[in-house]
């Protein structure tokens, strides 16, 4: 009987699981810096040539 039960415990790894919540973690923070890239691009190269005209 404890033979079945480590056998069932094997199958019930959840290593798999921990991986796909890791790359869902890093597409998420991904996804975050790209839309925070998009919104700040074009106001930080504004910023950047009006620094470097006054320069």
């Amino acid at each position: 009987m404890t033979k079945a039960l480590v056998k069932l415990q094997q199958l019930r790894s959840e290593k798999g699981a921990t991986a796909v919540e890791y790359g869902l973690m890093v597409a998420l923070i991904a996804i975050v810096i790209i839309a925070a890239v998009l919104l700040l691009g074009s106001n930080l190269s504004t910023l950047f040539n009006t620094v470097a005209k006054s320069v």
